[in-house]
């Protein structure tokens, strides 16, 4: 079964939006916590990405391999770099980072065909 990041992606967005309801300070806390880990500063928005998405790969977590890609095709990241983040990622966790890091290239090609279309 081929993973449908759009998909994902949207399918968590719209969830995110009902613990936002249900749990309004939480959520607060958290997009304040993300905002502030990921603003410009001594590494730019791109590298933090790049490495939010090393993790979410590692971690085998397919909502943040979706939404980091999506923001790393965004800020202009080819498809090139994304392989060679990859390929860390492979070295660094084995195997069963191997299986996500097929999938975020796959998220990747999703994404490009969107914008493209």
């Amino acid at each position: 079964m081929d993973k449908d990041y759009k998909a994902i992606t949207g399918g968590i967005s719209k969830y995110a939006g009902e613990l936002r309801k249900a749990a309004p300070e939480g959520m607060a806390a958290f997009y304040a916590l993300a905002k502030a880990a990921g603003a410009e500063g001594a590494l730019d928005k791109k590298s933090k990405e790049l490495v939010a998405l090393a993790i979410g790969v590692t971690q085998r977590c397919d909502g943040c391999i979706g939404f980091h890609v999506k923001a790393l095709k965004g800020l202009g990241t080819t498809r090139a770099e994304i392989v060679e983040l990859l390929m860390m990622c492979v070295y660094m966790g084995g195997g069963p980072a191997l299986m996500y890091a097929a999938d975020a290239l796959r998220a990747y090609d999703q994404f490009a065909e969107e914008q493209s279309a």
